[in-house]
């Protein structure tokens, strides 16, 4: 792998994909969800929250809350935790809704 990306080796059944992240590209293996694939290439934070600029992450990484959603493939409020990596993903840090054109709000 490139550095660029999963601290860890696809092996077995497993393979590399590549997606970006905010225009970066990374290396992912194809059994991640998007979430794990970014906590393993050391990223920790998803969304920016509208109210107050905070950065979240995620907490509880099974689908019931919202502070892992992100921009995905220009989709906004899109659960990270439980989407998982395809070759070519383009993922964006959300900015409070996002928007639905693919550009995360500045």
């Amino acid at each position: 792998m490139d550095g660029h990306g999963a601290r860890r080796r696809a092996t077995g059944t497993a393979s590399a994909v590549q997606i970006t992240f905010d225009s970066e590209p990374l290396t992912a293996v194809d059994t991640d969800t998007v979430a794990s694939a970014l906590i393993a290439a050391g990223h920790r934070v998803f969304t920016i929250d509208s109210h107050d600029g905070s950065p979240r992450g995620g907490f509880c990484f099974v689908g019931r809350c919202s502070d892992c959603l992100m921009v995905i493939d220009g989709q906004p409020g899109t659960m990270a935790c439980i989407t998982p990596v395809r070759d070519g993903m383009r993922v964006q840090t959300q900015h409070g809704r996002g928007r639905w054109d693919g550009e995360a709000l500045s």
